[in-house]
């Protein structure tokens, strides 16, 4: 299944995208308000039950996208886990995972806008495979760690690098609207293989990241095993697994997002996250 959720008139929901477009799952299933409230409430058959036999509600592009969890407890981020990527950035193969959060206000759906800080035009983009957590487990081992995730999901982690080099790791990750997700997530019964993905960035039409999950250095195992050491997984938790090689610091001359772009990255079976790129105003991040 493909879960999705979005807003329609003005009221948000969650739902099922199927052929002709979306069963609204919150207004037939009132107890689960929420695509993370359903995944907590292990609601999966429920879902496919009811989407199994219903008609679509409203059509796919009558509705504005959301990140598939919109109000995620935790956004967990892999850095330098492609091998690839890790020597066209000079470094070293890691013997440790190295990671970073984002929060919540990062997140952007599909056809959201990216934007460019005023602080910084040095704004690179990142393609990666995004776990979505479905059950709470603590000390999960890697062998068990397939029984935790709900499904996968397409997330670009925009990075802001000058913020990133020279000041911190998460500052140049925060920056508000540069956390692209979905468009939807694939349920993890569709992916069996989900260490055989073909990642790709497009940028204005021009091809710029292809990759594969097998290049990962850590696998989805070993992730989703040395998260829940520190901290407990929860329902609608977010790990983004790390980006190929291709990105744009590392070009000559370096390549940045500016305002006007189109930037698409697609993760194989999952689909295609299309964003514009704008720049910030002063009405961005003001509640």
């Amino acid at each position: 299944m493909k879960l999705a959720s979005y807003i329609h008139a003005g009221r948000p929901s969650w739902g099922v995208v199927v052929e002709g477009g979306i069963v609204d799952m919150a207004r037939r299933l009132a107890d689960l308000p929420t695509l993370r409230s359903a995944l907590a409430a292990a609601a999966q058959d429920r879902i496919a039950s009811v989407a199994r036999t219903a008609k679509p509600d409203v059509a796919l592009n009558a509705v504005a996208l959301l990140p598939p969890i919109p109000d995620p407890e935790k956004i967990i981020c892999f850095g330098n886990n492609y091998r690839e990527h890790v020597l066209e950035a000079g470094l070293k193969i890691p013997e440790y995972p190295s990671l970073f959060v984002r929060l919540a206000n990062t997140l952007v759906g599909h056809g959201g806008a990216i934007i460019v800080p005023r602080v910084s035009s040095d704004l690179d983009y990142e393609t990666e495979l995004a776990l979505v957590i479905g059950r709470a487990g603590r000390h999960v081992p890697a062998a068990k760690a397939f029984d935790y995730i709900a499904g996968y999901t397409c997330f670009h982690d925009a990075s802001v690098r000058d913020f990133q080099l020279k000041h911190s790791l998460d500052a140049g990750k925060n920056f508000i609207a540069t956390g692209p997700c979905g468009p939807w997530i694939v349920t993890a019964d569709e992916i069996p293989e989900p260490g055989k993905l073909n990642l790709r960035t497009r940028l204005n039409g021009v091809e710029l990241q292809n990759g594969n999950t097998s290049d990962l250095i850590f696998d989805i195992p070993a992730i989703v095993a040395y998260i829940s050491s520190f901290t407990p997984l929860a329902p609608g938790d977010i790990i983004a697994t790390g980006t190929p090689q291709g990105v744009g610091f590392t070009r000559k001359p370096p390549i940045w997002l500016k305002p006007g772009d189109v930037v698409e990255i697609e993760v194989e079976r999952i689909g295609i996250l299309r964003n514009p790129v704008r720049a910030e105003t002063d009405a961005d991040g003001v509640s």
